[in-house]
């Protein structure tokens, strides 16, 4: 994981880099979460969830979340996130 203030590029398993946008990131269960958004595709609205880890080495990776329940719940916390953030937004234009 290469990282540049809050862009990410990541690799996919055939070495093809993108760069990602770092949305924000959020705690869960006592794990933190990067949400991610594709720079490259700008037609798509997908926000992207990844698991921060570290590496026997003490770098911070990023993960693949495979637990379904563990992604619900990660989800459910960007939902209110965003919320949060629209309401936020709101105030500031009033």
């Amino acid at each position: 994981m290469e990282e540049m203030d809050n862009v990410v590029v990541l690799k996919d398993e055939n070495g093809v880099e993108t760069e990602f946008e770092i949305i924000t990131d959020l705690e869960v269960d006592g794990n933190v979460y990067y949400i991610l958004y594709p720079l490259d595709d700008e037609e798509s609205e997908e926000a992207v969830a990844m698991k921060v880890d570290v590496d026997e080495e003490g770098n911070e990776i990023l993960s693949e979340i495979e637990d379904d329940e563990e992604f619900e719940k990660v989800a459910s916390a960007y939902e209110k996130w965003l919320e949060t953030a629209d309401e936020e937004e709101f105030e500031d234009e009033e």
